[in-house]
């Protein structure tokens, strides 16, 4: 596996030579998808950054910021989080409002799998809003969890090939005491 961002990287899986990515995202919340077809657009409500469903259920799009050793960029997970109804109401009022980003972190818990790291729903993360027009940041909150540990220390480019490649072959992955993993995750 030798890469750099711009040449992709060599897959030890297929062979074949990829794109590296330095994000991946989640487009909707797991509790979304678990609603049947002919029932989302009574029941849920969505925007690129939102979620509403039932309307007693809330959800926030943010980021898990992950340091690359020796690049200035970070590695990003594009999540979800189930928060308070209490705090999506605070965060949906100061959407537009400069400033907000100095606002206290409040705690949310993913509602994102990322079978890169085995069961990651209801992991418990801070978030913490951002300036106006970027997502909010989530860290978090166990320090034993793999996610967490990455978060706190970093990732080599090594791991990003080894993300890479766990992403695109997702049949490779299981998750606990389960099948292999169906990706949701884009790039």
């Amino acid at each position: 596996m030798s890469s750099n961002l711009q040449d992709g990287f060599g897959c030890s899986v297929c062979g074949e030579r990829h794109v590296l990515p330095l994000s991946y995202s989640v487009k909707a919340p797991l509790a979304a998808a678990a609603i049947p077809s002919d029932e989302l657009e009574q029941r849920v409500v969505i925007t690129p950054d939102q979620c509403v469903i039932d309307g007693r259920d809330f959800y926030l799009r943010g980021r898990i910021l992950v340091p690359v050793i020796g690049l200035d960029e970070p590695f990003v997970w594009g999540i979800w989080v189930e928060v308070s109804p209490k705090n999506f109401v605070k965060t949906n009022e100061l959407w537009t409002v400069q400033g907000r980003e100095n606002e206290p972190a409040f705690p949310g818990w993913l509602n994102s799998q990322l079978p890169v790291f085995g069961d990651t729903y209801n992991l418990e993360v801070s978030v913490q809003t951002q300036p106006v027009g970027q997502r909010p940041q989530f860290t978090v909150v166990d320090e034993e969890h793999p996610l967490g540990v990455e978060q706190r220390n970093g990732i080599t480019m090594e791991r990003v090939e080894e993300i890479a490649e766990m992403m695109l072959h997702p049949e490779r992955l299981v998750l606990p005491d389960g099948p292999p993993a169906r990706s949701a995750v884009t790039s």
